[in-house]
């Protein structure tokens, strides 16, 4: 059993981690069943970190019972470990090779999960939680898990749903002209290949107020925003990619959110940006990320910006897939 510290642990030999929330429910089985899949087919060791309460008593040192703390601390590892067990024979997990082999440490803290997922992030190749799907107003009072790691973690979040076992035939990503979308495109590209998947690259059109305009005019301009969204996604994978044969892109005409949740149906993943770390600020926003969170019907990855432009390009150069 491990107690977390605000700087979790590096191997001397660079192994990736994944980090995976448990808590004994379906959708964080159902993340861990990802967490161990992708760990088997990346070579990365997988962190499991199950949180368990702490009464407000439990912190005066007078007070404290150190037994029953100790209890606690086991009968939550022991349940995590039996959790791990159980997802290694899933059918999911067993049919990966090297799957079985997977390194697994599990970590047990105690206090909010929220906190300890994110510090143990830091460094992670990718952390993965489950999503109970709850509203997105009932999530953001209730201070949901998932919501917290997606606005604040430092690495790419996956959020996985219930019954989200599907062929990875498709992995959809949504590309708009900001800077952080390059990175977010190379980082969609990797999965792809992990998952030998499609990549299908989405731009959403933005739907023109044109109000006062003849229909003539109106359909000319609209005509036009698709037109220049198609150019500027064609020439950020270009740029990204290069001549991939596995790649489509598609313009449409909508609303970002409810455009990449509706591709989404039947895909191995959806990879979308998020241009802020503040789940107040995204919820009031309509945040993009948030709303695909909560609504896909698949695995959501939610990738940050670089905190540089020197950041964009190393990510660039290593996350996007060669092809002999």
């Amino acid at each position: 059993m491990t107690e977390p510290t605000s700087t979790p642990p590096t191997t001397d030999d660079g192994t990736e981690r994944v980090v995976v929330g448990v808590d004994g429910s379906t959708p964080s089985r159902a993340a861990l069943i990802w967490g161990l899949r992708e760990a088997a087919a990346t070579g990365a060791r997988v962190e499991v970190l199950n949180a368990y309460p702490i009464d407000v008593y439990w912190t005066d040192p007078f007070l404290v019972d150190t037994r029953r703390l100790t209890e606690i601390r086991t009968g939550t590892e022991d349940r995590a470990r039996e959790f791990v067990e159980e997802a290694r024979c899933d059918p999911a997990v067993a049919a990966i090779a090297g799957a079985a082999d997977v390194p697994v440490e599990v970590v047990v803290a105690g206090g909010a999960a929220a906190g300890h997922l994110v510090d143990r992030a830091r460094g992670a190749r990718t952390l993965v939680v489950g999503s109970r799907g709850r509203g997105a107003v009932r999530s953001a009072l209730l201070g949901s898990v998932a919501l917290h790691c997606i606005a604040h973690a430092p690495c790419p979040v996956v959020v996985v749903h219930d019954g989200v076992a599907r062929p990875p035939a498709r992995v959809v990503v949504g590309l708009d002209d900001a800077e952080a979308s390059r990175a977010v495109l190379a980082r969609a590209a990797r999965e792809a290949e992990r998952l030998d998947a499609e990549l299908e690259v989405v731009a959403v059109a933005p739907i023109g107020d044109f109000w006062g305009y003849t229909y003539g005019i109106t359909a000319t301009l609209a005509a036009e925003l698709r037109e220049g969204a198609r150019e500027a996604a064609h020439a950020i994978v270009d740029e990204v990619l290069g001549a991939e044969p596995r790649v489509t892109v598609h313009v449409l005409e909508g609303y970002p959110g409810e455009v990449l949740v509706g591709r989404a149906d039947g895909a191995a993943l959806l990879v979308v940006g998020s241009r802020s770390r503040s789940t107040l600020a995204g919820t009031v926003l309509g945040s993009v990320a948030l709303h695909c969170a909560l609504r896909a019907p698949c695995p959501v990855m939610v990738v940050h910006p670089p905190p540089a432009s020197a950041a964009v390009q190393a990510d660039l150069s290593s996350a996007a897939p060669s092809h002999a």
